[in-house]
């Protein structure tokens, strides 16, 4: 007579232990359709978590990194134009220093073209005391002092790209110091102060070269850096997204399933609370 027992309904207790299982992973399916996430805390993967913040930490500091090396091409970038310019610059001026040494020219005409090489200096100083990058100078011992360096790496591991910005040494209008020459001794307006000056204006025009070698080679290693640190952004990222995100198709086809067995569990716990009326019937034949 155990079968008719009122005291315990072990169907329906049994109907019931299923249908909280049932309802609890269609919970957890519907928390990862709504999120996106296949883990939305630490319970759900612990060991697949915390992989998962580690993986978006390193993206974070790699795309941080990326701008830090862009930042620092477009400071150069404003830099190598600069010295172009100076470049073009002291070109003219070895045309100056040319005409002002020939014995043709007398002093009015030197003294002339000496009058645009002031005016010349006073450019070239101009240009290294307001080129700047967000207000910071880039050639001044009061603003980069010569070098800008690159924070790169990762959460794993980090280090720093250089690149050289030689500095440009002014007092006022006149350039004291331009790669090693001192500019300020040039003087056009005799035969052999021209002459004297030609080897001056050509290795300054040298050394600015020479500068902007030095700093295309440091834009060029910012962008290969660049080039890594986005494909490594890249790749962790899709790693990440494979361990933390949800399998849309599969968790459809889980909630579905247990949708399905929701319903189903609370059909079986009435039919198994129905099942104890056969007890009011043997009562009621009495």
């Amino acid at each position: 007579m155990g079968s008719f027992s009122i005291l315990n309904n072990i169907a329906a207790l049994y109907a019931q232990n299923k249908l909280g299982i049932s309802n609890q992973f269609l919970t957890k399916t519907i928390t990862r359709l709504s999120s996106g996430y296949r883990i939305n805390n630490g319970a759900d993967d612990a060991a697949g978590l915390m992989l998962a913040d580690t993986l978006r930490a390193n993206v974070r500091a790699l795309d941080q990194s990326v701008r830090n090396c862009n930042d620092c091409i477009s400071v150069g970038q404003i830099a190598d134009s600069a010295l172009a310019e100076i470049s073009n610059i002291l070109t003219r001026t070895i045309t100056l220093a040319e005409e002002a040494a020939t014995e043709v020219v007398d002093a009015n005409g030197r003294q002339a073209l000496h009058t645009e090489w002031v005016e010349i200096q006073a450019e070239i100083a101009r240009i290294v005391t307001q080129t700047n990058f967000n207000g910071v100078q880039l050639f001044t011992t009061a603003g980069l002092n010569g070098s800008l360096s690159a924070y790169v790496g990762d959460i794993f591991g980090s280090g720093s790209i250089a690149i050289t910005l030689n500095t440009v040494t002014t007092s006022g209008d006149t350039v004291t110091d331009l790669g090693g020459q001192d500019l300020s001794s040039i003087d056009l307006t005799t035969h052999a102060g021209a002459a004297a000056s030609m080897p001056v204006i050509r290795d300054a025009l040298i050394a600015v070269a020479s500068a902007r070698g030095t700093l295309g080679a440091g834009m060029n290693r910012l962008l290969s850096a660049v080039s890594v640190m986005e494909n490594q952004s890249l790749n962790s990222q899709a790693a990440e997204s494979t361990i933390r995100d949800a399998d849309m198709a599969s968790e459809i086809s889980n909630l579905t399933k247990y949708q399905i067995l929701s319903q189903t569990g609370i059909a079986a716990l009435s039919q198994a609370n129905a099942s104890k009326g056969i007890i009011l019937g043997l009562i009621q034949g009495i």
